[in-house]
């Protein structure tokens, strides 16, 4: 895929986001769109976000289960970037309005403590570099007309990374097998489903060297500092005015986000 390319398809989803009006996929006009290609277009586009004066503070992973992966065809999880201005405070609610199609994902996150890059990260290096892991709600979004049907396009739109909500407290990891952490999650005070870490590719902190390993391709690295959140051991779920959410992390405590 040549530069101009990505440079005009990263443009269309720049705009739907400061406008915030939904733009066509960019497979529709660009058929033959590669998985690297896509991930080039999303370095387009953060590099607008940037230079807009956004501040990158970390990294995210999605399709981390073997199911959803073997949905959109492909044999690995898909990484985007989060940004400063996607770190919402727990407790202000999130207007429906102001996004486009948003989902509900529980997961684990890591606050880094050393820099991190690939390729050759093991579980054990991220461990290490761990400073430790809160609970978290990503609540990720798609800025296209239509539901995704090719993760290309996913992939070019920051891995529809929109708004992250840090909760509990920051927990050391030490003695803490984080494939055996459970979380329950509810809607409405109801408990619609659970799971445990071990759901997330045998081990979120897998899910992160996974992350730190396919930057390496685009000379990227995790920084200490860095928030980056794991991916979900549960479906996501669809959000809707005046629903609420919470998330209880056994030894990591919980989160809650609600939506007006």
């Amino acid at each position: 895929m040549d530069k101009q390319s990505m440079v005009t398809s990263a443009d269309s989803l720049f705009v739907a986001r400061k406008r915030h009006i939904p733009t066509l996929a960019i497979t529709s006009s660009i058929n033959d769109l590669t998985v690297d290609g896509a991930y080039g277009i999303q370095q387009e586009l953060l590099k607008k976000l940037t230079i807009e004066g956004d501040v990158i503070v970390g990294g995210k992973i999605g399709l981390s289960s073997k199911a959803n992966q073997e949905k959109f065809g492909i044999n690995e999880p898909i990484f985007g970037h989060l940004l400063a201005s996607m770190m919402i405070p727990e407790g202000e609610p999130i207007s429906i309005d102001s996004m486009f199609r948003p989902i509900v994902e529980p997961e684990i996150s890591f606050l880094l403590s050393k820099d991190l890059k690939g390729p050759g990260v093991t579980v054990g290096n991220v461990l290490a570099a761990t400073a430790g892991v809160m609970p978290a709600f990503e609540i990720a979004d798609s800025r296209y007309e239509t539901p995704i049907s090719r993760i290309e396009d996913n992939i070019a739109d920051n891995s529809g990374a929109a708004i992250v909500i840090l909760g509990g407290k920051l927990t050391k990891i030490d003695n803490l097998d984080l494939r055996l952490v459970g979380m329950v999650l509810e809607e409405n005070g109801e408990v619609i489903s659970t799971g445990a870490g071990a759901a997330v590719l045998g081990n979120p902190a897998q899910a992160v060297a996974n992350l730190a390993n396919r930057w390496a391709d685009f000379d990227i690295g995790l920084k200490a500092g860095d928030i980056v959140i794991s991916g979900t051991p549960v479906a996501a779920v669809p959000a809707e005015t005046g629903d609420s959410f919470s998330a209880i992390f056994d030894r990591l405590g919980a989160v809650s986000v609600s939506f007006s």
